[in-house]
């Protein structure tokens, strides 16, 4: 249980996550998983579909792609996190967001079922963290050139959720 609860030190991740790591709370990092998504998708969820094409400004996401691009980016971080808890030294490759966003075509979806497959995401991710045995946290792999703990990737991906959860109350208005 300790490794779930231990916050990646910051040699675990490149200086660009630290901006993540450091808003997710202290405590068992995939019960935070398992609790946070519910808060998030009720936010969104409350505000509906008047607001899923809103976007801040000229050329930045709309609700639809923020959420699209939360489910991309879970899946790549925990595609990394099953490589390296497995062993698997093959270097792995960045990924572009600015590209998988239009890509991904979510304006022409609904917002719920947007919604749904995040939910049906962070589940697949709470249980792959879940089943992780104590020395799988520690193992690390590169992504993108740089070097990554398994540990540190469950909290980028809480951190990366929650920086759009602010994104989402200060410039969204949800």
């Amino acid at each position: 249980m300790g490794s779930r609860t231990q916050r990646p030190a910051e040699n675990e991740y490149a200086n660009f996550y630290a901006t993540y790591v450091t808003r997710v709370p202290d405590g068992d990092i995939v019960q935070i998983l398992r609790d946070q998504i519910e808060e998030t998708c009720t936010r969104i969820e409350k505000a509906g579909e008047a607001k899923a094409d809103f976007a801040y400004a000229p050329g930045k996401w709309t609700v639809r792609e923020v959420i699209g691009h939360l489910a991309d980016g879970e899946r790549v971080f925990a595609y990394r996190a099953l490589r390296f808890a497995r062993a698997d030294q093959t270097p792995l490759p960045g990924f572009d967001e600015t590209t998988y966003v239009p890509a991904g075509d979510f304006g022409e979806r609904s917002l719920a079922s947007l919604i749904d497959e995040f939910r049906a995401v962070r589940a697949a991710s709470v249980k792959l963290y879940e089943g992780l045995p104590a020395d799988a946290w520690s193992r690390s792999g590169s992504a993108n050139q740089n070097s990554i703990t398994v540990r540190a990737l469950a909290w980028i991906t809480a951190g990366h959720e929650l920086h759009h959860r602010a994104l989402l109350e200060e410039r969204y208005d949800l």
